[in-house]
């Protein structure tokens, strides 16, 4: 059963963590509470979808450093920093590091729900696309060395007959393995083929 996203609140105000439990319990949203960073990254599934409501002063380790550490990681969690009047500085640094955003205390529970909102939507749409990307990987993976050769040069434009001079086969079996490519692909027309090359060649640029 899938999992629904959870809200993670790092935060080492005990009253801080209790109160966002609490409001975001009326509004139905799972939600698990940390201590500290430590704490968080002992817990950490990088499976999870969700988004990370983070203080960004704390002992030991602070959110900065729980930042930097999950970039190193390769997470992609959306973070939403916490701060302080006196944090700006440092909020700005995260938010050059790719933090959503900083909400300053005290802060409208409604603002801080609205950008949660909008956390959990860029998660799940980051989680899509990479789902959507090892499905890609894992068909074009399914194809034999020769159906890996017809599918790059059709990709490429050229014409069957062309195809079979320069694999040394009949254009016969070079309709046969296009054929075999696109029901692997689940492509319909050229258009999507060549659309599917272009994803997997370049996949953070479509």
């Amino acid at each position: 059963m899938k999992q629904k996203p959870t809200v993670f609140i790092v935060d080492d105000d005990e009253g801080i963590r209790e109160g966002l439990s609490l409001l975001l319990e009326t509004v139905g949203q799972p939600c698990a509470l940390f201590e500290s960073a430590v704490a968080f990254l002992d817990a950490f599934d990088p499976g999870q979808g969700g988004c990370l409501v983070l203080d960004i002063r704390m002992p030991r380790m602070t959110g900065l450093d729980l930042q930097a550490h999950l970039l190193e990681l390769g997470s992609t969690l959306p973070i939403i920093f916490i701060t302080g009047h006196g944090d700006i500085p440092m909020a700005v640094e995260a938010m050059r590091r790719g933090a959503l955003d900083f909400i300053r205390k005290p802060f409208r529970e409604q603002d801080l729900l609205d950008r949660i909102n909008e956390a959990l939507e860029i998660d799940a749409g980051k989680r899509r696309q990479m789902h959507d990307r090892q499905q890609l990987r894992d068909r074009i993976a399914s194809l034999s060395d020769r159906e890996r050769e017809v599918f790059e040069c059709v990709a490429e434009g050229k014409m069957n007959k062309v195809i079979a001079l320069d694999l040394g086969i009949s254009e016969r079996t070079v309709e046969v393995h296009r054929s075999h490519v696109m029901k692997k692909l689940d492509a319909r027309t050229l258009a999507q083929l060549v659309r599917l090359k272009l994803e997997s060649d370049h996949p953070d640029e479509i």
